[in-house]
């Protein structure tokens, strides 16, 4: 890197829990950093799911860099053994590291493009020598330019689920059910939402921890409501991993999560549709309710809401004069790509990885947290600390520390690979129970698997 660049900050995109802990490893490695949050507060993302409760520890929740700047805050960390919801963790955690960062953070500023100084992503003459320049919208309108020396994008992928259709399209019909369609867990805690669903016929579409989620409290409303039906529709067959790892998981708030959901399925409070990919969206012949339709020709029992916990996909619109190398199957950093790939393996056996993985042609430019994993499930914010620790490391130029792994994941138990899709028998199409399928994607949730929240 020249020497004129050595003074300039790192911009780190996102607010949320891994941009926090960006900047604060920064810091601690004597870098300055600039956290651009599009939203008003730290944790925007979190707290828009801040009703649903994390299957991570405290323990697993709090980077150990962020830890130390809070602590000289006079910050009591909370017990290791509690389980926050998302609220909390927002409250708790993101707000006073946001603090503690001080003007190192700015609200309402959306990046809305990031280059390299004077170059097109067509240019090579100079390029390496260039600083980044990030381009920002404010939130009263006005637009800021900030030249850096490196860019690490936290911003998630919370803002971009993904669509109904099994194929990755929006399903025929889908933008016109619009109203009646969710693309998050809902709040049954909030009257409103709970009026909308209470004594309704719902379709929850997806197969991990976000439907998990959403199944269980749809279970619990009907029980108060008993008119409340749902159907759960599921792209794969039914098998032995469905509802996840159970006992198994050495997450264990994760493991009794999907045993909720068996049990709302083992009930009949929940009827399941496997093997079952949506194409469209029809009305019913009762001419108030929705239909799912399936390319084999299936259609659903009618609905009155559509709940599509069907993935999140990451946004690389304001990334694209940035030479970037992505796997043309996730989306996420080619190396890093194999070994995450929901297709060949488990996605509880991750191994831990840092910046080496995460590099790019254009040096200094690092996508982290969920965005780093693209369209692959089950990512951990102990992944991400571990993720911008290396990163950090490696921007301060030590790069012993950046290649060292320090971080041990806990065994999931969770899930085959997401990309096969297996044939139910014909007995199992729309069996009444069952296991198999696979996890689920985030995040959540600019975070990912940690959240209750996240499925595929």
């Amino acid at each position: 890197m020249p020497a004129s660049n050595v003074e300039l900050p790192v911009v780190v995109i996102g607010a949320g829990p891994v941009g926090l802990a960006a900047a604060a490893q920064l810091l601690a490695r004597g870098l300055t950093p600039r956290v651009l949050e599009a939203g008003p507060q730290a944790g925007t993302a979190v707290r828009e799911w801040g009703h649903v409760r994390l299957f991570s520890r405290w323990a697993e929740l709090v980077d150990p860099a962020a830890e130390k700047l809070l602590a000289a805050e006079g910050w009591i960390r909370p017990p290791d053994d509690a389980y926050p919801t998302g609220a909390q963790w927002a409250e708790q955690y993101l707000r006073p590291l946001a603090d503690a960062l001080g003007d190192a953070v700015r609200f309402g500023a959306t990046v809305t493009g990031v280059a390299r100084a004077g170059r097109d992503r067509v240019v090579d003459a100079g390029r390496d020598e260039q600083p980044y320049v990030v381009q920002v919208r404010h939130a009263d309108g006005t637009e800021e330019r900030i030249t850096a020396q490196g860019v690490i994008d936290a911003s998630g992928t919370w803002s971009t689920p993904s669509p109904l259709g099994a194929d990755g399209l929006p399903a025929a019909g889908e933008r016109e059910a619009a109203g009646r369609i969710s693309y998050r867990i809902p709040d049954l805690g909030d009257p409103t939402v709970r009026a909308r669903y209470a004594g309704r016929r719902v379709a929850v579409v997806g197969s991990g921890a976000s439907a998990f989620t959403a199944l269980a409290a749809l279970a619990q409303l009907a029980q108060s409501d008993p008119a409340t039906s749902t159907q759960w529709v599921l792209r794969r067959g039914v098998g032995a991993s469905t509802f996840g790892g159970g006992d198994a998981d050495q997450l264990p708030a994760r493991g009794a999560l999907g045993l909720r959901a068996k049990a709302a399925v083992d009930s009949g409070q929940a009827r399941v549709l496997a093997g079952f990919r949506v194409t469209a969206i029809g009305r019913a012949d009762d001419g108030d309710g929705l239909v799912l339709v399936a390319d084999d020709g299936r259609r659903s029992e009618p609905v009155d809401e559509i709940i599509a916990l069907t993935g999140l996909r990451p946004d690389l619109s304001f990334l694209s004069e940035v030479r970037l190398d992505l796997d043309a199957r996730l989306s996420a950093p080619t190396t890093l790509a194999p070994l995450i790939d929901p297709n060949v393996h488990s996605c509880g056996t991750v191994y831990p990885h840092g910046a080496a993985e995460l590099a790019h042609p254009d040096d200094r430019m690092y996508l982290v947290g969920m965005k780093s994993y693209g369209r692959a499930p089950t990512f951990l914010a102990l992944t991400g600390y571990e993720q911008v620790r290396s990163v950090a490391a490696a921007l301060a130029g030590d790069h012993e520390a950046a290649a060292r792994v320090e971080l041990t994941l806990p065994e999931t138990g969770v899930c085959g690979g997401a990309g096969v899709l297996d044939e139910p028998d014909a007995a199992e199409a729309e069996a009444p129970a069952g296991g198999g399928g696979c996890c689920g994607a985030p995040a959540v949730v600019s975070l990912g698997a940690n959240l209750l929240s996240v499925a595929r």
